[in-house]
């Protein structure tokens, strides 16, 4: 069982900038080998919880025609936070940037943007298909994960490229290191789980702007994300559910998974809760999460689909499938009584933190798929808003 003290006590280690410390006592709390200190100090945390606060250095990149993947050295006085998941951040951090020719199809455009508004500012990227000029399009929000930008994750996940043949726009809002050092989505943060504040509003505020400015469908208009982005994807269908049509969650967590720093520790190791922030109906919502992923459990993906479900009703449909020399999957479909799809669970086996069935050029990518792109946007295209 979680002490609450304990978890109090992990928050103001952290807020003093005793990291090691803290890791090392939640590590204690979750193996269940440390009673609660009696001596324990609670202190409040602050509104604005702190960033994990770790640089990473290529010790080695390997690549292949299956992954691409670079490991970090921590920091000298971090050594023992390597061993805890979701601080080995592997991330691009030394990367070199993709070529154009890997992040976007020759006759399309990919333009900067940015969004200001009284809860802040933030930059994107928009990919417009060569065929922009024809009748309102779908609209695509692309969330990265944490060290990535909108080319690293544009160039992994070959969106654009699914896009040019769907006549699909596509935005990546970008998150600097200022709102978080290793450029994480704040999805633990209790500010940013709500609809009209935080980041939310900021990626509300930039889906509209594009949806002003260009020929965009109001009814089919998507959220996709990895890791710290997928998490950020689920609190944005549980608060927006009036702007997505549709929801993709690669590799994340749940709204209400985490309130603050230690809680979020906590359920990328075990799994988070399923709370709703803000209430709503449900958005379809589909699911890709490696079952081998030690950096957030697999476990986050249950519960993302239970907090997608709230018709009675539903059927269930279960397959299994294997990608030639690739991974073997389980999806599991769920459909209301009219045969609507509700929910996809694509259980990758074998699979680790990475883009299913994404691109070398990209990080965080596992080329032996399934296809997590081409089944997102398959899957958003199949839904539309109502009315």
């Amino acid at each position: 069982m979680l002490s609450q003290n304990l978890i109090s006590e992990a928050t103001r280690l952290t807020l003093t900038g005793q990291l090691v410390e803290a890791t090392a006592l939640l590590q204690r709390m979750l193996r269940g080998e440390s009673p609660e200190p009696s001596h324990a100090r609670v202190s409040p945390a602050r509104l604005e919880p702190p960033t994990i606060d770790v640089k990473a250095s290529v010790v080695e990149e390997k690549e292949s025609r299956r992954t691409t993947r670079v490991s970090p050295a921590p920091l000298q006085s971090f050594d023992r936070l390597k061993d805890f998941p979701g601080l080995n951040l592997r991330g691009p951090m030394t990367r070199a940037p993709p070529a154009t020719t890997d992040i976007a199809p020759q006759g399309t455009r990919f333009i900067a943007g940015a969004f200001r508004s009284a809860n802040g500012s933030r930059n994107y990227k928009l990919f417009v298909p060569s065929r922009s000029q024809e009748k309102p399009l779908p609209l695509v929000v692309m969330l990265h994960g944490c060290t990535q930008s909108p080319d690293d994750f544009a160039a992994g996940t070959r969106m654009n490229f699914l896009a040019e043949e769907r006549n699909c726009f596509v935005v990546y809002p970008e998150q600097p290191s200022g709102a978080n050092q290793a450029k994480c989505w704040n999805w633990f943060r209790t500010g940013d789980q709500h609809r009209d504040g935080g980041e939310p509003s900021l990626i509300a505020g930039i889906t509209r702007q594009v949806m002003r400015d260009y020929p965009i469908d109001p009814k089919r208009v998507y959220v996709a994300g990895l890791s710290a982005g997928g998490a950020l994807a689920a609190i944005m269908a549980a608060t927006h559910a009036d702007l997505y049509a549709a929801v993709g969650i690669h590799s994340g967590l749940a709204c209400g998974a985490a309130s603050d720093l230690p809680s979020a520790f906590v359920a990328m190791r075990q799994g988070g809760g399923s709370e709703i922030a803000d209430g709503g109906p449900p958005v379809p919502t589909i699911v890709f999460h490696g079952d081998r992923d030690t950096t957030v459990h697999p476990n986050n993906g249950d519960r993302i689909v239970e907090q997608s479900i709230k018709a009675a009703g539903l059927k269930a449909k279960v397959s299994d499938g294997r990608v030639p020399h690739g991974h073997a999957y389980t999806r599991t479909n769920l459909t209301d009584p009219r045969g609507r799809a509700i929910s996809e669970h694509w259980n990758v086996h074998g699979a680790g933190h990475a883009w299913s069935g994404g691109s070398p050029a990209g990080s965080y990518t596992d080329p032996r798929g399934p296809d997590a792109t081409r089944e997102m946007l398959r899957f958003f295209l199949e839904h539309s808003l109502p009315g």
